[in-house]
């Protein structure tokens, strides 16, 4: 964890004391833990670093498309008020995207998916209790940026829909969390290919138990 630690939720402690179990298995089955986590205020400073140049390309995508339109930086108020709603609700759904992927994967499928949020940084995420392979992780941490932010991105410069676009800004930003650790886990590299990846019960990153 970060140098100060946070108080964890009931739910939280039990996931870390699952967590400390399967380390516990890993390493008897001969495998050596290495955390690829990050701070929660760090994360959402690099996730945005990240992330910027995507948004900016999406919004550039969307004037080139429209470019005959005069009035495409304005919205109203309650188009200001459905904003907020929607992003609450793909936020949602944003997670949710990552519990189903994941628990595709997962041998014991839903069973494996919990969710929570860290009520100090007001993140939520979601969690795997199994280890999966790299591409299983990989997929599962990208599919929700891709259904609630770039998809939606893509329509709104087709049909040229500005709160469409402002929309799927927030979720592609948003996603950021998720690509840092991809772009971590694709800067890692391990010394056998026998690796696999647990996504961190209550810290924003995973851990790879690689094979001695």
């Amino acid at each position: 964890m970060s140098k100060k630690e946070r108080k964890l939720t009931p739910a939280e402690q039990k996931r870390k004391e699952n967590f400390e179990k399967i380390c516990e298995e890993m390493e008897q089955n001969g495998y050596l833990k290495k955390n690829l986590t990050v701070g929660v205020l760090k994360a959402n400073v690099l996730a945005l670093i990240i992330m910027l140049p995507f948004a900016i390309a999406v919004f550039c995508l969307y004037v080139f498309i429209n470019s005959d339109e005069t009035d495409v930086l304005s919205l109203s108020l309650r188009e200001d008020i459905l904003l907020l709603i929607a992003v609450f609700l793909l936020t949602v759904l944003h997670e949710a995207v990552h519990g189903l992927t994941w628990g595709y994967f997962a041998k014991s499928h839903l069973k494996a998916i919990d969710f929570g949020i860290i009520l100090e940084m007001i993140t939520p995420y979601c969690t795997c209790s199994e280890p999966l392979t790299k591409r299983q992780y990989i997929i599962g941490g990208a599919m929700p940026t891709l259904v609630v932010g770039f998809l939606p991105a893509v329509i709104a410069a087709v049909i040229g829909n500005f709160w469409l676009l402002v929309l799927s800004e927030f979720m592609i930003l948003g996603g950021g969390g998720d690509f840092l650790i991809i772009f971590k886990m694709l800067l890692y590299r391990p010394k056998t290919k026998d690796v696999l990846y647990y996504d961190h019960p209550y810290e924003c990153g995973i851990v790879a138990f690689e094979r001695k």
